[in-house]
C-alpha cells in the first residue's frame, strides 16, 4: 500500500486490477481536506495512463462514515479571516475532482457504507457503481449551515424523479441505504458484510456489475416511498415560499414536520439551492454545472449565513442560527441575481 506521505489523511494501493482509494480521517468521519482532493485527483490521473488498472473502488478506513462532507472548519475559518480565499481554493480542488470522477473513462465503484453527506455525495455520485448498504445515510443538509447542495448536486439531485431532488435540498433529509437505491442514488444494496467479499472479486478482475448483481441482497421497504405522493405536490415549486404555502395548507403529520424542519433552514440557502437545482436543468454539460456551484460558492462563503450557520451547528451547538436575511421574502431576486453573477474570466472555475 503507498500512502500520502504529508497527511496519511488520504491511503492509495493497488488490489490486483484495481486502484483502491481510501479515505482516512476517521475522526472527522472522512471530512474531505484540500490536500486529500488534490491527492486524489493526483492518483485519479496516473491510474487513467496506467493499461494495468481496469477500475477504481473509493472506500473508508475505518470508522461509521464513508464521507460527512467537506472541511467545515477550513472553510469558516476562511470566510472569517481571508475573504474566502483559502475556502475558494478548496472548492476549485473538490469541484475539479467530482468533474474528473464525472468523466473517467474506467468504471469507479463508491462503497457508501455509512455516512454520505455533502462531500461524500461528490465523490459517490459520479461513479458507475454505487453501493448503499444497511449503514448507509445519504443526505445534503448544506441549507442548515447556510450552503447549497454543491459538488454536483444540483445535476444529480435536480435530475432525480419527481421532486425529490428538491426535497433532499431543502430539507437535508437523511436517506438510508434502501431509500437510495429506490431513489436511484445507489445502483446495488448489499449487506455490508458481503463488501470484502465484493472487493476480493473486483480486484480478481470479474465484472464488476455482475459481482455487485451476485451479491445484491433485498433491501427493507423505502419508508420515504410512502411519502412521494406528498413531496411531488408540496416541492411541486421553483419558489420557497410557494412551497412553505403549500406544506401550510396540509395538516398531516408528516407536512408539519416538514415546514416546521424547513423554517429552520436559511432562507437564503433555500433559494439558491431552489435556483440551482432550476438552472442546471437548463445545461448541457456536467462541467457548467460545476462552474455555476462554483460561482455560488464563491458567494455563499463569504455572506453571514454560512459563518453563522455553522457556529449554530458546529462550534456552539446551540442550533439557534440568525440568518441574514430572516424571512424568505426578504431574500430578494436582485440578492439572488448577484450570487449567480458570473465571476471575472480569470476566476471562473475550470476542469482538470
Amino acid at each position: 500500500m503507498t500512502t500520502d506521505i504529508l497527511t496519511e489523511e488520504l491511503l492509495t494501493s493497488r488490489e490486483g486490477i484495481a486502484g483502491v482509494i481510501a479515505l482516512n480521517r476517521p475522526k472527522a468521519i472522512h471530512a474531505l481536506t484540500l490536500g486529500m482532493c488534490e491527492s486524489m485527483s493526483d492518483s485519479l490521473t496516473q491510474w487513467a495512463a496506467d493499461p494495468e488498472v481496469k477500475a477504481v473502488w473509493i472506500e473508508h478506513s475505518e470508522g461509521r462514515g464513508f464521507c460527512s462532507g467537506g472541511d467545515i472548519s477550513l472553510l469558516r475559518r476562511s470566510a472569517l479571516e481571508d475573504e474566502g480565499r483559502e475556502g475558494q481554493r478548496f472548492f476549485f480542488a473538490e469541484y475539479r475532482l467530482n468533474h474528473q470522477l464525472f468523466e473517467y473513462a474506467k468504471p469507479v465503484v463508491a462503497f457508501m457504507d455509512g455516512i454520505t453527506m455533502g462531500g461524500g455525495v461528490g465523490i459517490s455520485q459520479p461513479a458507475q457503481y454505487r453501493v448503499a448498504t444497511e449503514n448507509t445515510r445519504f443526505a445534503m443538509p448544506e441549507t442548515g449551515i447556510g450552503l447549497f447542495p454543491d459538488v454536483g448536486g444540483g445535476w444529480y439531485l435536480s435530475r432525480l424523479e419527481g421532486r425529490l431532488g428538491q426535497f433532499l435540498a431543502l430539507t437535508g433529509a437523511r436517506l438510508d441505504g434502501a431509500e437510495c437505491l429506490w431513489a436511484g442514488l445507489a445502483t446495488h444494496y448489499l449487506a455490508s458484510e458481503d463488501l470484502p467479499e465484493a472487493k476480493r472479486r473486483i480486484a480478481a478482475g470479474h465484472d464488476i456489475g455482475a459481482v455487485l448483481t451476485a451479491l445484491s441482497v433485498t433491501p427493507p421497504e423505502p419508508k420515504i416511498a410512502a411519502h412521494d405522493a406528498q413531496i411531488r405536490k408540496h416541492f411541486a415549486f421553483d419558489t420557497l415560499e410557494q412551497v412553505l404555502a403549500s406544506l401550510e395548507g396540509d395538516e398531516s403529520e408528516w407536512a408539519v414536520r416538514e415546514l416546521a424542519t424547513l423554517r429552520t433552514k436559511s432562507p437564503q440557502a433555500c433559494k439558491v439551492s431552489l435556483r440551482q437545482l432550476a438552472a442546471s436543468l437548463t445545461l448541457d454539460t456536467f462541467a457548467q454545472n460545476m462552474a455555476m456551484e462554483y460561482r455560488i460558492g464563491s458567494r455563499v462563503l463569504v455572506l453571514p449565513d454560512f459563518a453563522e450557520g455553522v457556529r449554530a451547528v458546529i462550534v456552539d451547538k446551540d442550533h439557534a442560527p440568525k440568518w441574514t436575511p430572516a424571512r424568505p421574502e426578504e431574500v430578494t431576486q436582485e440578492r439572488l441575481d448577484a450570487i449567480f453573477a458570473p465571476l471575472p474570466p480569470e476566476e471562473e472555475w475550470q476542469p482538470i
